[in-house]
């Protein structure tokens, strides 16, 4: 008899247990296609939310968690501001299948090399290689161009104006961007060819050549002052290099021409 009381309290507990666990964690937030334009999100616990089509564009978070979510159609996630970090749970890189902003990543503190991985994680291979952009702060313009152009096609970059922290000593900081990245965009120009930052910069990424026997340099030039040079390491790089043309970027056309072919080259499907 006792211990079919046992048993009937046993059921009782496991029924209780289903009712409250149902009640509790199976019940998921449905906030599909619903418009959070602004919306104060710091300290919101988004976990198991159902967000398709949701629009965040310009929502404030920090220390907000996206647990078991699928980010991959949420509108606005690159426009997010940033208060402090966010919790981004490995189910949600699943869920999501890779598409998820790296700006989003980033200003969550998801650290770069994880991002560089991430896609891998899901079974989706990383489509172009990783770029370190070298440029004279005078083609600021062009330079930030580019940045903003790849990074919108999957092509994770490093732009000094961009990503350097602050606080961050400059130089170290720099090397470490140029070691962490597989290319070095290079941006050939009359100011850059006179820069002694960009001439440590080339330096850095010809030794890493040579280290690992395979091409780090993706040099592209603005004007002809690279071809001219009898001299020096743009002498060297206009001897063993096919430089890519980005003379007329300033024309919509020229420049997207110019860019569908670097992006072309970018592909890391081209890796030798």
């Amino acid at each position: 008899m006792a211990n079919t009381e046992h048993l009937e309290i046993l059921k009782q507990g496991v029924e209780a247990w289903n009712e409250w666990r149902i009640e509790h964690v199976e019940v998921r937030p449905d906030l599909s296609g619903a418009i959070l334009i602004g919306a104060n999100l710091r300290d919101a616990n988004l976990s198991r939310a159902y967000l398709s089509g949701a629009n965040l564009t310009d929502a404030d978070i920090g220390w907000t968690t996206f647990a078991d979510l699928d980010l991959g159609s949420v509108k606005g996630l690159d426009t997010l501001k940033h208060h402090s970090p966010s919790s981004i749970g490995i189910d949600t890189f699943y869920n999501s299948q890779g598409e998820i902003p790296e700006s989003f990543l980033r200003g969550c503190g998801v650290p770069d090399t994880f991002i560089t991985f991430s896609r891998s994680l899901v079974n989706k291979a990383i489509d172009y290689y990783s770029c370190f952009i070298s440029y004279s702060g005078k083609n600021q313009a062009l330079a930030e161009r580019l940045y903003a152009d790849l990074q919108s096609k999957g092509v994770r970059c490093w732009l000094a104006t961009e990503d350097l922290k602050i606080g961050d000593k400059t130089r170290p900081a720099i090397d470490e961007a140029i070691r962490t990245h597989e290319k070095l965009l290079l941006v050939l120009s009359k100011h850059s060819v006179e820069s002694q930052w960009v001439e440590q910069e080339v330096e850095g990424a010809l030794e890493k050549e040579r280290k690992q026997n395979r091409t780090i340099l993706f040099p592209i030039r603005i004007d002809d002052t690279v071809m001219k040079s009898e001299s020096g390491w743009a002498a060297y790089i206009k001897r063993t290099r096919n430089i890519g043309d980005f003379k007329k970027w300033k024309d919509h056309d020229s420049y997207r021409k110019a860019f569908d072919r670097l992006l072309r080259d970018l592909k890391a499907e081209s890796r030798s």
